[in-house]
């Protein structure tokens, strides 16, 4: 089909399911939910370039093609494999995607928390009947849906915080960031925290990079056993989900241990960036940045991202 101009888009932006991309159409108008491995494409329905995909229109006839990936490497999991671009379900709580050698995934069962409350002294998760995700329940053998974590303020027993109060009666509470979901290239670090307006247990995430996958090895000074905490010569633009950081910074990368223990961040800060996309959006998310590295033997094992018991910690944020 052809371009129509001037565009013509709906009011309200497509809600599109879970990892499936939000992207401009072909003529430049509007912004629709991408297309995926093996659905039909055209113009106006593009396929998801985020992952490789493209449209193929000699497959098909009368103005549609067919999303077909890039070559790239297959994905083996637990036995199963799987090809470039194809997305699958490894679990009720998983989507995944194989993108050339790659597994990615998103949780499709929220991990919101749930505090002791005088109306709920006991919540429990428990898994219910016909349903995949785990759900609040308040009293014991009952399902008393709990919907929202609790907000968690000091004991007052005079009266309790208006709604101007809650940020000056909030009992801030902030668990330390966990460990990079990759070893190497762009990943995801996450926290849970209560430091915001209403007082609520939330989890917060940031982008994190621990070293470049093309990272050159420096050599070692006899008798140290840590390569020190490399930096890249040139500043680097950062590449996230086809987005390129808007300025280019010097990080600090970790380096290697040469006796068999694992590199990772240890002090680290975190600092908003903003991303901008080929269809002209931009975005801002936080980022880690690497103060200071150190070793030890509680690695993570490589592609097991179903089977990981990498659950080392990093400090918190750093000034």
């Amino acid at each position: 089909q052809a371009c129509t101009y001037p565009c013509q888009c709906p009011s309200q932006p497509a809600r599109c399911p879970a990892g499936t991309s939000h992207v401009l159409d072909a003529c430049g108008c509007c912004k629709v939910c991408a297309r995926q491995l093996g659905e039909l494409c055209s113009l106006q329905q593009p396929c998801d370039h985020h992952k490789g995909l493209y449209c193929d229109f000699s497959k098909m006839h009368g103005g549609s093609g067919i999303c077909l990936a890039h070559e790239g490497a297959t994905c083996d999991l637990l036995g199963k494999i799987y090809h470039n671009g194809e997305s699958f379900q490894p679990s009720c709580k998983l989507q995944c995607i194989c993108m050339d050698g790659a597994i990615g995934c998103i949780p499709l069962c929220s991990d919101d928390l749930r505090l002791p409350s005088p109306e709920c002294p006991n919540p429990r998760r428990v898994k219910l009947r016909n349903k995949c995700c785990e759900e609040w329940v308040c009293a014991e053998g009952s399902e008393d849906r709990l919907d929202t974590a609790m907000a968690v303020f000091r004991e007052d027993p005079a009266h309790k915080p208006e709604l101007n109060h809650l940020q000056e009666n909030c009992l801030v509470q902030t668990t330390e960031w966990s460990a990079c979901s990759k070893s190497c290239g762009m990943g995801i670090s996450a926290r849970v925290t209560n430091n915001n307006p209403q007082c609520r247990l939330e989890k917060e995430t940031r982008l994190c990079m621990v070293r470049p996958c093309d990272l050159p090895v420096d050599k070692t000074k006899k008798g140290r056993k840590c390569v020190r905490t490399p930096k890249p010569r040139q500043s680097l633009h950062f590449e996230f989900s086809g987005c390129t950081s808007s300025r280019s910074y010097r990080p600090r990368f970790c380096g290697s241990c040469t006796d068999g223990r694992c590199c990772t961040p240890y002090v680290t800060s975190t600092v908003e960036v903003e991303f901008r996309c080929p269809e002209g959006d931009f975005f801002q998310r936080k980022m880690m940045f690497i103060k200071m590295c150190s070793c030890h033997y509680d690695c993570p094992r490589d592609n097991d991202i179903f089977l990981a018991t990498y659950h080392r910690r990093m400090i918190g944020d750093h000034v």
